[in-house]
């Protein structure tokens, strides 16, 4: 592919919008039933961050817009997320609400230089196990959080960045009264989210649960704390202060953000190519659009965005075919800027908690949970570990750490495959056979397997030729390799001549670099053919019994 062609892949293209002309209603009713999802969403992530409900209507709105025509999914919608909340509130524990608009800045242009270079495909690496530990880590993060906006215990949770002790924190602090009023308006939401869709598919269970509470709050003389005063218009962009000691402090926490910002954009993106038919996704596109994505938000005074699972999935499950339908979303909560800043500014935090505590435990399915621990061990201890460690630590490490645990189990069961078999000689028996040993080799041979090989095959005794049948063996590395050139001399130093039979075209140049070939006594010592090899080592013996 032409420097021209791949740049131009990564961009906007007519053909986003070729279904548009049969879709167009779908669409727009489809952005519409995703505006009113991503309502309390965006205004409880944009609160459970610490950046405020203005910068999480920002992100939904700002980058919403911009993912939607750059990203690589005809369907993806993109906004604040659980998972980004996660990692951002610590960010703003430490160095303050200013700190996540350049976070977001910095973020965003390693995600747009990683599509550039064409890093999409890199999420494949990353296990299932490992991902569904990571999602139900996310969850209980999420739920943990909405802890001290029901106990009014803010100040406290302040000065921790943990969430479990921020939450036991606040529990032990916790207003006893403002307490029973919070749980009772989370009840009522989540009564609403749970039973409503009952009642019919189309009913928003999360608004009609945030409205009956608005008004309870406004009928009566609760002291449930609201969001308080939300701007009436997009701020102007404006280009976050900074200064070189700000820019390495935050360097760390910007690529945390920029990785949780690929992951789980590239995740939601397969997502909805598999839940309908709406066109294949571009990774790589997909990473420009989010990029771009952030640093706009950043530019607004938002937060950094990601692709998010569950507003996709209402997406294309409301017929969604189109960008439209994203842009539609953005365009929905842009009117609730505009038109209903005020009453929105009314709306109680336990009810937007409310929101988020159900939104974390559908994040969970327990079908997925016991099929992982049902699976095998490997996948068992990858799901649990990395669960544990994106609670008690941080999300990039739990992936990192979950991956590690995946491939310590992957590597020590392909080392498992690599088999040293002793094979009977074909055909008749002659005196001297007993003296000639045929070791084939199967499977994969690595770093893993290379000592259980070297120890396996030098250990033979009472032997004269050793025959290494190679046509069975199929990934060597460099480590098998010089393995096998060391088996070579091994055995040839003890006397003992070593024959290679059926090496594999595309094994030959790494035998022929790393030296197993040169080690052999004669060059023709390698064979193509089992017969061949057999009578060669036949005559060796028969050599040897009329020299003794």
């Amino acid at each position: 592919m032409s420097g021209v062609a791949a740049v131009r892949r990564l961009l906007p293209a007519a053909s986003d919008y070729r279904p548009l002309r049969r879709s167009w209603r779908a669409d727009l009713l489809a952005g519409l039933t995703v505006g009113i999802v991503a309502l309390p969403l965006a205004l409880g992530f944009g609160i459970s961050s610490g950046a405020g409900a203005e910068a999480g209507l920002i992100t939904a709105i700002v980058a919403g817009v911009v993912a939607a025509v750059f990203g690589g999914s005809n369907v993806q919608v993109s906004g604040p997320t659980g998972a980004m909340v996660v990692v951002l509130a610590p960010i703003v524990a430490s160095h303050g609400i200013g700190a996540v608009a350049l976070v977001s800045l910095m973020a965003g242009v390693v995600v747009l230089v990683a599509g550039v270079l064409r890093l999409g495909r890199a999420v494949s690496f990353i296990p299932w196990p490992v991902i569904e530990g990571f999602t139900l880590g996310i969850a209980v993060i999420i739920f943990l959080q909405q802890v001290p906006a029901l106990t009014r215990a803010d100040a406290d949770a302040a000065a921790h960045t943990n969430v479990v002790v921020t939450a036991v924190t606040a529990l032990v602090h916790a207003d006893p009264l403002y307490l029973a009023w919070a749980l009772g308006a989370v009840a009522i939401v989540a009564a609403c989210m749970v039973l409503l869709p009952k009642l019919h598919k189309a009913i928003p269970g999360s608004l009609v649960g945030i409205a009956v509470v608005t008004l309870l709050a406004l009928w009566l003389p609760t002291p449930l704390a609201d969001i308080g005063e939300l701007p009436h218009s997009l701020p102007p962009p404006s280009l976050p202060a900074f200064g070189l000691g700000t820019l390495g402090a935050l360097a760390l926490p910007a690529l945390t953000v920029a990785a949780l910002a690929a992951i789980e954009s590239l995740l939601s993106a397969r997502v909805a190519a598999s839940l309908a038919d709406t066109g294949p996704y571009d990774p790589d596109r997909e990473l420009v659009g989010q990029g771009l994505a952030s640093v706009a938000a950043g530019l607004f005074g938002g937060m950094p965005a990601t692709g998010a699972i569950a507003r996709t999935a209402v997406n294309v499950r409301s017929g969604a075919k189109t960008r439209l339908a994203s842009v539609t979303h953005a365009i929905v909560l842009l009117l609730v800027v505009l038109v209903a800043a005020q009453p929105v500014g009314l709306i109680p935090l336990a009810a937007l908690s409310g929101v988020l505590m159900v939104t974390a435990v559908r994040m969970v399915h327990a079908a997925t949970v016991r099929s992982i621990l049902r699976s095998t061990r490997a996948d068992a201890v990858a799901f649990v570990i990395t669960a544990i460690v994106t609670i008690s630590v941080d999300l990039i490490v739990a992936v990192v750490i979950g991956m590690l645990v995946a491939g310590v189990f992957a590597i020590r069961s392909l080392s498992r495959a690599t088999g040293v078999t002793r094979e009977p000689i074909p055909g008749e028996p002659v005196p001297g056979d007993e003296r000639i040993a045929i070791i084939r080799l199967d499977g994969p041979l690595f770093f893993a397997a290379a000592d259980r090989v070297f120890d396996t095959v030098t250990s033979l005794d009472g032997v004269s030729v050793v025959i290494l049948r190679m046509s069975q063996l199929e990934l060597v590395d460099a480590t098998g390799a010089h393995v096998l050139s060391e088996i070579v001399q091994r055995l040839e130093a003890r006397g003992i001549t070593v024959l290679i039979k059926g090496v594999r075209e595309g094994h030959v140049e790494l035998f022929r670099t790393v030296g197993v070939l040169g080690a052999l006594r004669h060059h023709k010592h390698l064979f193509t053919e089992l017969p061949a090899a057999v009578e060669h080592a036949r005559s060796h013996i028969a050599r040897e019994a009329s020299a003794g």
